[in-house]
């Protein structure tokens, strides 16, 4: 340790230590049980909890909601009311007692109205005191939770939105019960400052015995007639201090929120084997999804005694999509990261101001006019967002609940949703006791428990390792295929685009590129990033009569031109690029010089990306890279028959 830090340090530490060391030096140890229980340090430890009791409710009524407004809500002037919030904390006790004298006084501000009004006079009174001690206390509260509040994503309030729950339920259900570590470290240190409050108090509300004269207060009188009592009430105040304190260190004043901090167990080692007695999937297999008789839901087409819940969608903003899609359908949306996707997502739900759904029908009923838990509209985002104080059965239960559903019935149903997607065995874990895997079918349960006509998967799968995704991505396949409503997937997985979805949206800088079945999309992408995850190279140009002039300058001979002068798009896939240690001769038409950038693992064959004129994916096997001698930096030819290109206007 460098000498030059440590030595100020280790002053600092003597500089705070040595006068708490006096307090503990000059106590009157002999006669410290005497002292502190004498009636005048006895009645005003009472009136001292008394009033730090009641100042913590005030500021739990009031700071509670201030510091929500403060981390959840923008609003102009923000900054100020932040500073109004802190400035208690700055103030010099005194000078908040003669704001407090001027403001709630006789002739303050509000002092007289309180006094004609309500009979309520706050100046030396033991509402006073407790006036005194909130207003310099309540910061402490306000800026504790505000902190927890900023460190809770707000993905867990607006999933708990989409499952049903009003914004007041979410409140109490999910918010509080996350931060409650920030809340009762705000609390306690509230409750110790509003307990150890003089200069306010004394200013404001006097120094009255069994009136307002608190501990602190007692301790300041001693001090004038007996100092060694005023040692051992300081004692007794500095050990509750030290108390709260070491209460809070590390449990309650470590990290915040359920994005911080690990969990309470170990996750769970994978297990996606279906639980005992799982269910069937299958259309007929869909529990409660079924609308009551002349329920909104009725109005959708149906498909013998299924109903279906279509939709019919008019999204304005950054994103401007249209949609009309028939129930029991999956959209699967895909674009390059900005296109829109999860902005559309979101617009639908009512959560974000970047986009609005100018008109939103499920089943036949406008949606659009109503707030985000009563459209009917189900979200699993990206991690699931399960509720981390939660069991699984309770996180799936939630959204019935919050309908109005009764416990008992909401529990069987989640029950049945949990055995259905073969994680029922796990419904009494909470989700820092499930793997990767069984959390996501959890968070696919709930949302499916909770009813929905629409449901929403933002990239479920995208934090999965690729065996747990492939055995998600089938139970969601089975599930989907009997779920009467609309499902949109968010995904940058071609094969969960190809194997999930009846259609496939792609989505470039807010704007609907292509809408098409999966198949079309992978013959004809209509979009050079749809084309290059799919894995095929795509060179956009200006069509000629033989082929696509590219916008590098370079050619392309395709064997089925189209019109000329048109914007195009040339489609070649990665195994029809050949590749050459010297120029092409014979049937090739469209040959370019380039260097060998980086060489990839692509199953049993090698990826080969090289910078030429057009830069190019070729594919290749290991023995012809070999005998190529390809590595990174070789020149090297490339070479694509006419026959093997496609064009795709655009």
């Amino acid at each position: 340790m460098p000498l030059t830090l440590t030595l100020p340090a280790g002053l600092a530490v003597a500089f705070l230590l040595l006068p708490l060391a006096g307090v503990l030096a000059g106590a009157p140890w002999s006669s410290l049980p005497r002292r502190l229980s004498a009636p005048a340090v006895t009645e005003a430890l009472g009136l001292s909890l008394v009033v730090s009791g009641w100042a913590l409710l005030l500021s739990l009524v009031l700071g509670v909601p201030l510091a929500w407004l403060l981390a959840r809500v923008p609003f102009r002037g923000k900054a100020l009311v932040r500073v109004l919030v802190m400035l208690p904390m700055v103030l010099p006790p005194t000078v908040a007692g003669v704001a407090l004298l001027q403001g709630y006084g006789r002739r303050g501000l509000i002092g007289e109205q309180l006094s004609d009004w309500f009979g309520v006079s706050l100046p030396f009174s033991a509402a006073g005191a407790v006036v005194a001690s909130a207003f310099v206390s309540m910061p402490f509260l306000v800026i504790s939770l505000e902190g927890s509040l900023a460190g809770l994503h707000p993905r867990y309030e607006e999933t708990a939105v989409s499952l049903g729950a009003s914004p007041l339920r979410t409140f109490f259900t999910v918010t509080v019960p996350m931060v409650a570590p920030g809340l009762l470290a705000g609390a306690a240190l509230c409750w110790a400052r509003a307990l150890g409050e003089f200069g306010a108090t004394i200013t404001f509300a006097g120094n009255l015995p069994g009136t307002t004269q608190t501990l602190p207060l007692q301790v300041y009188l001693l001090l004038q007639n007996d100092p060694d009592g005023a040692v051992a009430v300081s004692l007794l105040l500095l050990a509750v201090a030290t108390a709260v304190l070491i209460a809070l260190r590390g449990r309650w004043l470590g990290p915040q929120g359920a994005d911080r901090g690990a969990p309470a167990t170990a996750p769970a080692p994978e297990d996606d084997a279906p639980s005992p007695g799982a269910l069937p999937a299958g259309p007929d297999a869909v529990p409660g999804n079924a609308p009551s008789t002349g329920g909104a839901g009725d109005a959708g087409d149906r498909s013998g005694d299924v109903p279906r819940w279509p939709l019919a969608a008019e999204v304005d903003g950054y994103a401007r999509v249209g949609l009309d899609v028939a129930g029991g359908r999956t959209v699967a949306v895909v674009g390059p990261n900005g296109a829109g996707k999860t902005t559309l997502l979101r617009a639908l739900l009512g959560l974000t101001d970047r986009a609005t759904a100018r008109s939103l029908r499920l089943g036949g009923q406008d949606v659009a006019p109503l707030p985000p838990h009563r459209r009917g509209i189900a979200w699993v985002p990206q991690d699931g967002a399960l509720f981390p104080h939660m069991t699984a059965l309770a996180n799936t239960a939630y959204g019935r609940t919050s309908q109005g559903a009764p416990r008992t019935r909401a529990r069987a149903e989640a029950q049945e949703w949990l055995d259905r997607l073969g994680v029922g065995h796990l419904a009494h874990r909470r989700p820092g006791q499930l793997s990767g895997g069984q959390a996501q079918r959890v968070a696919l349960a709930r949302a499916l428990a909770a009813r929905p006509r629409l449901l929403l998967l933002d990239e479920p799968l995208a934090a999965l390792d690729q065996t747990t995704r492939a055995r998600v991505r089938h139970a969601l396949r089975d599930h989907l295929a009997g779920f009467p409503g609309v499902c949109l997937i968010v995904t940058h997985d071609p094969v969960e685009a190809v194997s999930l979805a009846d259609h496939v949206l792609v989505l470039e800088e807010g704007e609907p590129v292509q809408y098409a079945p999966p198949a079309e999309v992978a013959r004809h992408p209509r979009s050079p990033w749809v084309a290059r995850m799919l894995g095929r190279n795509a060179w956009p140009g200006t069509t000629t009569a033989d082929g696509l002039e590219l916008r590098g300058g370079a050619h392309l001979v395709a064997a089925e031109p189209l019109p000329g002068g048109a914007p195009g798009l040339a489609v070649v896939g990665p195994e029809a690029v050949s590749v050459h240690r010297n120029r092409p001769t014979g049937s090739p038409r469209n040959n370019w010089p380039g260097t060998v950038r980086e060489l990839t693992a692509h199953g049993s064959r090698l990826r080969v990306l090289i910078d030429a004129a057009p830069g190019v994916v070729a594919e290749v096997t290991p023995v012809a890279a070999a005998e190529l001698g390809l590595a990174e930096g070789v020149r090297v030819w490339v070479s694509v028959k006419a026959t093997e290109v496609t064009l795709v206007a655009l």
